[in-house]
């Protein structure tokens, strides 16, 4: 349980053009009644159930920044988030035996915790607590029968109306929120994982920052949140050699995660316990230890192919002791957590993007609240001025007038 107060996170809301709205217009192409039913965004339940997965990630991120102030421990936050998750699907969907539940544990990670941050109650970590003026990221995972929602948002502690952010935590912010405005107006049919690279990074060096180096993006599909397409965050030059050019189509989805550091941008694996783990159905192995049989034997069962956390185990000390064969043949893949260097500052945005007929739709909303930071760098590469003052879907003739955001961007007024 998070820590009873009656202090106030910096609660925002974001400056986006889309909502949690039902989709109009999705054409259901028949096949023959002896086929299964297509798990692509022609199916109309499929998108239904990719919608119910956000709005359970939405209502609960909501609540863990509510809960984020000033004395609140991590390890309460991550478990009230994991909870939510689970009353949140406990409502839906509740003819039949459909899976649903976790697809991403809760993580709140502080200072120069990229990400991943997710203590055991028996780690030392356990007992770590938020402070006023530490940025913090905040990150989680939602499925429904399989069809994953994702979200991330950054907040700085205790600010408010009267205590703005500024300095490197604004710049890191700003940076974050332009970057993921651009992305999603490149991230169309047609265009290439190359292309939404690059627009991140000339993003993020206006305000003198820059991407983590080799972070993904990837394609989602349902049990399976890495699929083939994926977009690298300031690629490192093994990386750029690697990677193909792949052109993103209709019907796809994307979850698309931003990156961002004051400093290098060059992640190492902090000092903390790896608790995140994700079971690779594409490698198989004998295990040799009886606890590691088991331990791959209970994921397989409870979580299929989503990420997990040892919390979750039904033994957290065999989980603890099983998991680290499981990891040293792959047969799982870990989340280590991951760090910049001390007195940089990281933000972290992370959405799901449809890719409908009728244009991108964001399905996930991470809170952005413009009037809290306070940024004194201004964009000034043309080719980004122009990109922001586009829609991000194509708009219906409308009688409603367009309002301007603090980034250029534009949308409806209600």
């Amino acid at each position: 349980m998070a820590p009873k107060t009656k202090k106030e996170a910096a609660v925002v809301v974001p400056d986006a053009e889309e909502s949690d709205e039902e989709v109009e217009d999705v054409e259901i192409t028949g096949a023959d009644e002896s086929d299964k039913p297509s798990e692509g965004l022609d199916n109309a339940e499929v998108v239904t159930k990719y919608q119910t997965s956000a709005r359970v990630a939405n209502e609960t991120l909501k609540k863990i920044v509510e809960a984020a102030v000033e004395g609140a421990k991590i390890l309460d936050l991550c478990t009230l988030g994991d909870k939510l998750i689970e009353d949140g699907v406990k409502t839906v969907y509740n003819k039949g035996k459909i899976p649903k539940g976790i697809g991403f544990p809760t993580s709140v990670s502080k200072n120069q915790q990229i990400c991943h941050f997710s203590p055991l109650p028996s780690d030392p970590e356990a007992s770590l607590a938020l402070v006023n003026g530490e940025m913090v990221r905040i990150e989680l995972g939602v499925h429904v029968d399989g069809f994953l929602a994702q979200v991330a948002t950054t907040l700085v502690v205790g600010a408010s109306k009267d205590k703005l952010i500024t300095g490197r935590q604004a710049d890191a912010l700003q940076a974050a929120y332009v970057a993921s405005e651009a992305a999603i107006r490149t991230l169309k049919p047609g265009r290439t994982n190359v292309e939404v690279t690059e627009i991140i990074q000339k993003a993020v060096e206006e305000f003198e920052c820059k991407p983590i180096e080799g972070m993904l993006s990837h394609q989602i599909l349902r049990n399976n949140m890495e699929g083939e397409k994926q977009i690298i965050l300031n690629p490192t030059d093994q990386q750029k050699k690697d990677s193909e050019k792949q052109t993103f189509a209709e019907g796809e989805v994307y979850s698309i995660d931003i990156l961002v550091s004051t400093g290098e941008g060059k992640p190492k694996a902090a000092d903390s316990r790896t608790t995140i783990y994700r079971r690779n159905p594409d490698q198989t192995y004998q295990l040799k230890m009886q606890t590691s049989r088991k331990v791959l034997s209970e994921v397989k069962s409870r979580f299929g192919s989503f990420a997990f956390n040892l919390r979750h185990m039904e033994d957290e000390k065999k989980a603890r002791m099983g998991i680290l064969e499981c990891a040293r043949v792959g047969v799982v893949a870990p989340y280590p957590v991951l760090c910049e260097k001390e007195g940089e500052f990281v933000a972290h945005l992370q959405f799901t993007v449809l890719l409908l007929p009728t244009g991108p739709l964001r399905i996930t909303h991470f809170p952005w609240d413009a009037s809290l930071v306070k940024c004194d760098k201004e964009i000034k590469n043309e080719e980004l001025k122009e990109l922001l003052k586009t829609s991000v879907r194509p708009t219906k003739k409308s009688n409603k007038k367009k309002k301007k955001t603090t980034t250029g961007t534009e949308e409806e007024e209600e």
